[in-house]
């Protein structure tokens, strides 16, 4: 039961940094790249992300909560699929 607890307490703590840094980089991007991308806007993305970072910081009792579980999964979101296609519109194209 013991290793249990301090899987689930390394997995709690180890969601927060991608909750925030989710939330920190979708704060720092300019409103234009996330249409330009085909993706919703920064208002959007600002609300899910930063929804998602405060569920993962506030929620004392960790992955073992389907809410969590889903605020991991809306930082997750933004990191693998919106992130890159946002910072490709903005560095635009190596041609």
């Amino acid at each position: 039961m013991l290793l249990a607890q301090v899987i689930v307490t390394a997995l709690w703590i180890a969601g927060i940094p991608v909750g925030v840094y989710a939330f920190g980089h979708a704060l720092m991007q300019r409103a234009d790249a996330f249409t330009a991308a085909d993706k919703q806007s920064k208002p959007i993305w600002l609300g899910i992300t930063g929804a998602g970072a405060l569920v993962l910081i506030l929620m004392a009792r960790g992955p073992m909560t389907i809410i969590w579980i889903a605020g991991l999964v809306a930082a997750l979101v933004y990191i693998v699929d919106v992130r890159p296609r946002v910072t490709e519109v903005q560095k635009g194209s190596s041609w």
